[in-house]
């Protein structure tokens, strides 16, 4: 775990009606710095479909919070907009999809917003769990944990190699420059969203953080004692590590945040999404009083 203070981060979605309104999105930023937030991490989905036969990993019946017409900002594009807007905050990606996108690019646009806030980029990834935004995309949906893997291979040298390139199973890079780097070094911090081995095996080769959702204090030791074990085979231990769990839509209060903090805990993430800038004040003053300000003495 880093750090001694329980830090509080909240995740939610420059979507629906709000994603045409960029005061909306610079007043969230801001009112989240207000208020003493560490983080914010902007969620992804490039589509939406009327009916899935994917299911959602995070709700009983496997159906998605938002509707079909909810369009959302593109995370790298929001928090480079809100990179100008804030001067504190975390902005993370949470979580971008990245064995759907570009290795390639999705390193340019990393590095380049990591670049315009002056290093605040955190990068969180996932490998996503809807088949039919892979189709839409073109792109394979099968073997999506082994192609993150050469990918995120891509992404370091990318980042930390003079002269980059790769050769790997699922992508070729030959010898190539792409500047500027990220002023984070030797990269952004990269935060892994999951709770399957397979997650947490990512973690532990690559990662600078893990992001577990709909987890409680009951359920959470279980999936430490394999976080362990798996960061041993690559000499790594837990203070490696920034652990950041969200309850999602579990019972959060002091009493679950101090269980949290007891467990090696580093970050709550809250979801916080609004239709308007009124709603989300009354809900981010709503966090702040009753989990921010008591929370962090935890």
């Amino acid at each position: 775990m880093w750090g001694d203070i329980m830090k509080f981060g909240v995740q939610t979605l420059f979507g629906g009606p709000v994603a045409s309104r960029p005061e909306f999105i610079v007043a969230t930023g801001q009112a989240l710095e207000e208020r003493g937030f560490s983080n914010l991490w902007a969620a992804e989905h490039v589509v939406n479909f009327h009916h899935y036969t994917s299911a959602y990993p995070y709700s009983d019946d496997g159906v998605p919070p938002f509707a079909a017409d909810t369009g959302i900002i593109e995370p790298f594009t929001a928090l480079s907009f809100l990179a100008a807007h804030t001067s504190k905050i975390k902005l993370g990606t949470g979580i971008s999809i990245l064995p759907q996108r570009n290795p390639v690019y999705f390193a340019k646009q990393a590095a380049d917003v990591d670049v315009l806030s002056n290093g605040r980029l955190v990068v969180g990834i996932g490998t996503g769990w809807s088949a039919e935004e892979f189709g839409a995309l073109n792109v394979p949906f099968e073997h999506r944990g082994t192609r993150t893997h050469d990918y995120l291979n891509v992404l370091r040298s990318l980042w930390c190699d003079e002269v980059s390139s790769f050769d790997g199973e699922y992508y070729q890079l030959p010898p190539c420059v792409q500047n500027p780097k990220p002023v984070q070094r030797p990269h952004p911090p990269l935060f892994f969203g999951g709770e399957s081995n397979p997650a947490l095996r990512r973690v532990a080769e690559f990662g600078q953080g893990w992001m577990g959702y709909r987890l409680t204090p009951e359920t959470l030791p279980e999936r430490l004692e394999k976080l362990t074990a798996m960061l041993s085979h690559y000499g790594r231990t837990l203070d490696d590590i920034e652990i950041a769990i969200s309850p999602y839509d579990a019972h959060c209060d002091l009493d679950t945040i101090k269980r949290f903090a007891e467990l090696g805990v580093a970050q709550i993430i809250v979801v916080g999404f609004a239709d308007s800038m009124d709603n989300m004040h009354r809900l981010l003053d709503g966090f702040a009083n009753n989990l921010v300000v008591p929370g962090a003495a935890i």
